[in-house]
């Protein structure tokens, strides 16, 4: 057998239940309200980020089963092998490591745009040049680049400072959150009445909640980097399906306070029609000032760290774990010789996330809204091995070792598994409310063909490696005769 590094367990729960929160909540919640009620109305908006925090509680039983039943690092690349093989686990993985580096880069560049909004007389001094009508400053670029080199280094420290950092920012952010609301709910010049209307005047409400549900997977991505720290748990893993599920209820009070704040201060649709680059910023420099623009900008930045703190996390463990298993150059399974942490992983994260700025901001989204679909898919595989864990009955056959009569579970995961075909549908069918743009399709496009070359290259050793070595590699399984080998050491 070959050898099998392993991480620390340092993550207590609470931290845990930031990573997954903080994760969830990162700029957007903050930079969009405006861009979504000029879609969707206040109150689509609304509905929309509660039916998929629902949707995504359906999928979160079946995290909480495997995490529990598989608490290693890897998460859905490690379901997607247990029920499927190499080639699955590998589709999984890849697309999941875009995802999660595409969150780390776009959480940077938001924090950039922050300084552009906050300090635009300094940042607009110093354009360098214009990619698909961004302008992309040096400022930006240098604000990125060190916002990326601090994280990587607190984050290759350990997963004691990464997790005790993670629950400040999560807690200074949902402190920052509420009091904003507060303030602007005893504003004078706010009013219930800028509210209405509820939904837009030109789409029916339907299509508005939808083209708001269709972005779950994007708002809500973050509670399934819990999986990825699972090895390094300090506690049961059967604590792992709550954390989640109350970091998901969080989630979406947070996302539909931001919302209806924005919508109080004043009318949405005036709002949404000025086409401000940070339409929730103006509403409130104009109503509260400099007072609430800081805490506006704190809520923010905390959003950001926490996005970036929990992405490069998981980014880094997925990588450590596709590489211990051989799917990847063996040098992001090694460990740091003092911290004990998956450094190499971590370093090339955030090195390809400070790429991202040169390329401009519009660019990077079309990447985003493309690695969205690489989350459905791992939703997907998440909630299928799920449900071939569990048995309707006594006389069921099941396709893995641990089985489960329960009907109930089972059917669960079964509503999972639609969620993600329909999530995928919404993106990938032309005529839907959230269909990628031809840009986001030619990314994916391009990302699927790198997948087939890298995996071809691969394919020959993977297939050199027995299963019982790969299940050891990647869930640290080892065979009777191992065992009484080392016994007897």
């Amino acid at each position: 057998m070959s050898d099998r590094p392993t991480l620390n367990k340092s993550f207590k729960p609470h931290w845990i239940w930031a990573i997954a929160l903080g994760s969830s909540i990162g700029w957007g919640a903050f930079v969009q309200p405006s861009v979504w009620m000029s879609d969707a109305g206040p109150l689509g908006v609304m509905l929309g980020f509660v039916i998929g925090a629902l949707l995504m509680m359906l999928i979160a039983v079946s995290y909480g089963v495997l995490i529990k039943s598989f608490p290693v690092s890897g998460g859905e690349f490690t379901y997607a092998f247990l029920s499927l093989g190499k080639k699955h686990a590998f589709v999984c993985g890849w697309f999941l490591t875009l995802g999660y580096i595409c969150i780390v880069a776009l959480n940077a560049s938001a924090f950039a745009l922050m300084f552009k909004f906050v300090f635009p007389s300094l940042v607009e001094n110093l354009q360098m040049y214009q990619i698909a009508g961004w302008d992309v400053y040096l400022f930006e670029i240098m604000a990125a680049t060190l916002l990326l080199g601090i994280f990587t280094y607190f984050n290759i420290k350990g997963g004691v400072i990464s997790g005790r950092m993670q629950f400040f920012f999560c807690s200074v952010m949902i402190l920052s959150i509420f009091t904003l609301f507060i303030t602007v709910g005893f504003n004078p010049g706010s009013s219930v009445s800028h509210v209405e209307p509820y939904f837009p005047t030109e789409k029916t409400a339907f299509a508005a909640v939808i083209s708001i549900v269709a972005i779950a997977p994007w708002a809500y991505v973050g509670f399934d980097n819990v999986p990825q720290a699972a090895e390094e748990f300090k506690f049961s893993s059967k604590k792992a399906f709550s954390l989640i599920i109350f970091a998901l209820i969080a989630a979406a009070i947070l996302y539909c306070a931001m919302v209806y704040t924005t919508a109080l201060i004043m009318p949405w649709q005036e709002l949404a029609n000025q086409n401000y680059d940070w339409g929730t910023g103006t509403a409130v420099v104009d109503t509260l000032g400099a007072f609430g623009l800081t805490i506006l900008v704190l809520a923010l930045t905390m959003g950001i760290f926490t996005g970036l703190n929990g992405f490069i996390m998981s980014a880094s463990r997925l990588l450590f774990a596709m590489s211990r298993a051989k799917f990847l150059p063996k040098g992001f399974s090694k460990l740091h010789p003092k911290y004990n942490t998956p450094h190499l992983g971590i370093i090339f994260t955030t090195m390809i996330a400070m790429l991202a700025p040169w390329f401009g901001r519009e660019v990077l989204l079309w990447i985003v809204d493309m690695s969205a679909i690489g989350v459905s898919i791992a939703y997907f595989y998440t909630c299928y091995t799920a449900y071939t864990m569990f048995k309707w009955s006594n006389h069921d056959g099941g396709a893995l070792q641990v089985e489960t009569v329960s009907p109930r579970k089972k059917l669960i995961s079964l509503i999972g598994m639609t969620a993600s075909i329909i999530f995928m549908g919404l993106l990938l069918i032309p005529g839907s409310p959230a269909f990628l743009g031809m840009e986001s399709r030619i990314a994916l496009v391009v990302w699927v063909i790198l997948g087939m070359v890298f995996y071809m290259k691969k394919r020959e050793e993977l297939n050199n490696i027995s299963d019982k070595e790969l299940r050891y590699l990647i869930l640290g399984e080892k065979s009777n005769s191992d065992e009484k080998v080392e016994n007897v050491n």
